[in-house]
């Protein structure tokens, strides 16, 4: 899939029999296997303790995968540490570095402001930001609008996404997800995106994957996952309808929650400013 204006090949990622355990020894991922073609967008789908931020942080080379399991643009991300994969996640927001008396514009020269002025001056513009923001007296959600700023300041070619955007209002929101459109029609570059928020998502995405229990359960392209024709009662949009009916199915299958934990979205500390863009995936 060519989708630059010089005919350069976006990366692919694939992920082939991937099984993962926690330090303790508990069950993270079972036998994962998944191919996301150059250029996709994809919007990684499942209830809380699905998997999705395990195998987010295994796709970024933050924790090691078993040898030959996953390649970003055909390399094992861990061994390698990819230049222009950038993983924006949970932890990512708990820096502390975003929350003291410290202007706008000093934050995004840190990450490279000056030497992308042009993208910067788009993603302030996209993302509402006030460059007279003092970043210890603005709200969870302003604040949140300047770390995705610093996150995709510099130019990326694979983006994975977790829960990002939640203190986004709609519009926000709306703009920011247009703008990760835009990039992956105008240059190489792949995303993944894990959220439970489906404003603005219903022509977004290229593919979807769905996993339950640590385990992918379908996969492809949008346009070849089908709906139960009993479904579209809901209000929603058919992306809507099929993520209700996976979750749905997830809960019918698994029962009620007992002792099933959640995917690690607590972290006891930040893992460094690597955490806002290009950095040795080694850690």
């Amino acid at each position: 899939m060519k989708n630059s204006a010089d005919g350069e090949l976006a990366p692919s990622i694939a992920v082939r029999s991937l099984s993962y355990a926690f330090p303790d020894g508990s069950s993270g991922l079972l036998d994962v296997s998944l191919s996301l073609p150059p250029g996709s967008r994809t919007l990684l789908i499942g209830a809380n303790g699905a998997g999705k931020t395990t195998l987010l942080r295994l796709l970024s080379g933050k924790r090691m995968a078993p040898a030959g399991t996953v390649a970003l643009a055909g390399v094992d991300p861990f061994l390698h540490g990819l230049e222009g994969v950038t993983y924006l996640g949970v932890e990512w927001v708990l820096n502390p570095i975003v929350r003291t008396d410290i202007a706008v514009p000093e934050l995004l020269a840190s990450v490279g402001g000056d030497a992308y002025s042009d993208r910067r001056d788009e993603l302030v513009k996209i993302l509402d930001i006030d460059l007279e923001w003092r970043m210890h007296a603005v709200s969870d959600g302003e604040r949140r609008r300047v770390q995705l700023a610093m996150g995709l300041l510099r130019p990326w070619t694979i983006l994975l996404l977790d829960e990002v955007t939640v203190d986004l209002d709609l519009l926000s929101r709306y703009n920011f997800l247009q703008f990760l459109k835009r990039e992956t029609e105008t240059r190489p570059c792949t995303i993944v995106y894990a959220t439970h928020i489906l404003d603005n998502l219903a022509e977004w995405p290229t593919h979807l994957v769905h996993m339950s229990l640590g385990k992918v359960k379908k996969w492809g392209a949008i346009g070849n996952i089908e709906v139960k024709a009993s479904a579209g009662k809901s209000g929603n949009s058919k992306l809507g309808d099929i993520v209700m009916q996976w979750l749905q199915e997830d809960l019918d299958e698994r029962g009620p929650r007992k002792g099933y934990g959640s995917e690690g979205k607590t972290y006891q500390s930040y893992e460094g400013l690597g955490g806002y863009g290009h950095e040795g995936a080694k850690h």
